[in-house]
C-alpha cells in the first residue's frame, strides 16, 4: 500500500505533494514501483497534529482520487468524516481507511450503504494528545477486544466480514514497547480472522531504536519492520517506499520458499487487499465471521 499524503504537516513527507500535480505523479510513481493499492489522505494524523475542516480536507483530496482512480490499482482513502467517505467512495474509491474505526456518527452507514472495503485501526485517545503517556493494563488484550468489538459492530449493519481489515495502530497512542509487543503479537490479531494492515513506515518508533532522528532516514528500519510483520502474518504492509520495501519482501518470499517455510507471500497481500477493497472471494483470502475466544484471553 503506497502513501499518497496531500498535507503541509505529515511526520515524513509534509508539504511535499501538498497540491494536485505532484500528488498524481507521486501516486503514478508508486504504482510504477509495484503497489498494489494507493492510500491517499488529506489530514495529518502525527502525534499533536490538529484535525483540519471538512472543506479543506475535501479540496485536498477529491480533485487527486478523480485523477489516479484510472491508475489500475484500487485506491484507499484515509479519513474519518463520514462526507468525505461517501464522496471518496462516490468518486471510485475502493476502500476507506479510517484512523478511528468508523466511531464518527455516520460513518458505518457510509460503509454499508457501499460495497468498499474498509480498515478499522485502534488508537488511544487522538492525534492531538495520543502520545501524552499512553497507558495500558495489557495493551495486546486492549487492542484485540477493542478491533474484534468494532469489526462484530459493521457485521450486526449487515458489512461482510470480507470487506473488513484491522490495523493495530502502531504509534498511536502507544510507547516504544507497546509497539514492539504489538509488532511481536501481530500472529494473535491474524487469528481474530481478518487481514491486518500494519503501518510502520518512517514512524518515531523505529528513530527510537536506531537513533535516526530524520524520518527520510529510516528506510532501513522500516523494511526490517515490514518483514517482522509479514513473518508474523501481517496481510497488507502500508509504506512510503514502495520499490525497496517490495524488493525486500520478494527476497524473503523467495528464501521462505526454498526453505519450505509456510506464511503471507507478496502474492497473498495482493489477494487480501483485492479481498478487502473489492470484497471479492479469494482462496487466500477468505476471512472467517467466527472468532477464536482464545485470541483475546492472554
Amino acid at each position: 500500500m503506497g502513501v499518497v499524503n496531500i498535507t503541509p504537516d505529515s511526520f515524513s513527507d509534509g508539504g511535499d505533494f501538498f497540491d494536485v500535480g505532484r500528488a498524481v505523479a507521486r501516486a503514478e510513481q508508486l504504482v510504477s514501483e509495484g503497489a498494489d493499492i494507493l492510500d491517499l489522505g488529506g489530514e495529518s494524523s502525527r502525534p499533536g497534529s490538529a484535525p483540519v475542516t471538512l472543506d479543506e480536507e475535501r479540496r485536498r483530496v477529491l480533485p487527486v482520487l478523480d485523477k489516479i482512480v484510472s491508475l489500475g490499482v484500487p485506491v484507499s482513502v484515509d479519513t474519518s468524516k463520514p462526507e468525505i467517505m461517501h464522496a471518496a467512495l462516490a468518486s471510485g474509491a475502493s476502500m476507506i481507511n479510517d484512523i478511528f474505526a468508523l466511531r464518527n456518527p455516520g460513518a458505518i452507514d457510509a460503509i454499508a450503504a457501499s460495497d468498499a472495503g474498509v480498515c478499522l485501526m485502534h488508537m488511544q485517545g487522538r492525534p492531538k494528545h495520543m502520545q501524552r503517556k499512553p497507558v495500558y493494563g495489557n495493551v495486546l488484550s486492549e487492542v484485540l477486544e477493542f478491533l474484534l468489538e468494532r469489526a462484530q459492530c459493521l457485521l450486526t449493519k449487515g458489512i461482510d466480514a470480507k470487506r473488513i481489515a484491522l490495523d493495530p495502530g502502531f504509534g498511536f497512542g502507544k510507547t516504544l514497547e507497546h509497539n514492539l509487543e504489538l509488532l511481536r503479537e501481530i500472529s494473535t490479531i491474524v487469528a481474530l480472522g481478518f487481514p491486518v494492515l500494519v503501518g510502520l513506515s518512517r514512524k518515531s518508533l523505529l528513530g527510537g531504536i536506531t537513533g535516526q532522528s530524520d524520518a527520510k532516514s529510516r528506510l532501513g528500519s522500516s523494511i526490517a519492520a515490514a518483514l517482522v510483520a509479514v513473518a508474523n502474518g501481517a496481510s497488507i504492509v502500508r509504506a512510503h517506499d514502495v520499490a525497496e520495501t517490495r524488493d525486500a519482501l520478494l527476497v524473503w518470499q523467495a528464501a521462505a520458499k526454498h526453505a519450505g517455510q509456510s506464511g503471507v507471500t507478496v502474492s497473498d497481500s495482493a489477494a487480501s487487499i483485492a479481498a478487502v477493497s473489492n470484497a471479492s472471494e479469494s482462496d487466500e483470502a477468505v476471512l472467517n465471521e467466527a472468532v477464536p475466544n482464545e485470541a483475546i484471553s492472554n
